[in-house]
């Protein structure tokens, strides 16, 4: 089944933006949102002049929580429905618990889980009405284990979102709408800039074209890019914490 109509949360960089052109490029029609409007309007028009897609935007702040579901509406409206919602938003801030980054540690948690949650309930309402679609979360390989150091906080917000999807998936099990949660490993984009130690990281484009491939799939779940870090994946559940540690 094609999914024609898809719209990506945190579209204005990185994977969001990445994963766009992507679609576009399978010639898909898109609705794209995020904080900034102006890195969005240079997308859309981008990408229909090289693909001649339809593509909506409007600007979406997550964190706005009552703005999410009107949102996601004007969107489905101005585009003519939606096959898939992609939640891709999300920040990587963090710091060690204990050591006084109480506020970013907080906005982390909430714009990575509480804020996603308004996502999904607005994507899986929205679904539910039409009796059809595709759910899709963008998770970390974090969230495989808990982690110490500065991604301690990041990788419990993504494992909380995991949770959640996987949740979703269980109480939609008997209907139409399929639930993904992707699990990306190192792919370096603005949100992890800054990092040094990023064994086996590919770049964005590369990144984008793996997740939009399993995407395609409609697993339940999956490891992104899938070498080596499926495997890997599994290495991490299972391996004990202080071998964990040395991984990642």
């Amino acid at each position: 089944m094609t999914r024609q109509r898809i719209l990506i949360t945190g579209a204005s960089s990185g994977l969001g933006a990445a994963m766009a052109r992507e679609f576009a490029r399978l010639g898909r029609d898109l609705a794209l949102c995020a904080r900034r409007l102006e890195p969005l309007q240079a997308l859309q028009t981008e990408l229909q002049a090289a693909h001649g897609v339809r593509v909506v935007i409007a600007p979406l702040d997550v964190d706005d929580h009552d703005s999410v579901a009107p949102t996601v509406e004007q969107l489905a409206q101005a585009l003519g429905g939606l096959d898939r919602i992609i939640v891709n938003a999300g920040i990587g801030g963090g710091r060690r618990i204990g050591t006084g980054h109480w506020a970013l540690n907080k906005q982390t948690a909430i714009t990575n889980y509480v804020s996603a949650l308004v996502q999904c309930e607005a994507a899986v309402t929205y679904f539910r009405a039409q009796q059809h679609g595709h759910l899709v979360t963008v998770s970390s390989l974090s969230a495989k284990r808990g982690l110490g150091g500065h991604i301690t906080n990041y990788a419990a917000s993504k494992a909380a979102l995991a949770a959640l999807s996987e949740g979703i998936r269980a109480d939609l099990m008997n209907t139409p709408i399929r639930v993904t949660t992707l699990f990306p490993g190192f792919i370096r984009t603005p949100l992890n800039e800054g990092l040094t130690h990023m064994p086996f990281a590919v770049d964005v484009t590369t990144g984008a074209r793996a997740l939009v491939r399993a995407i395609e799939r409609e697993p339940a779940h999956a490891s992104v890019p899938t070498w080596p870090w499926a495997p890997l994946g599994f290495l991490m559940q299972h391996l004990p914490l202080s071998w964990v540690s040395r991984l990642i």
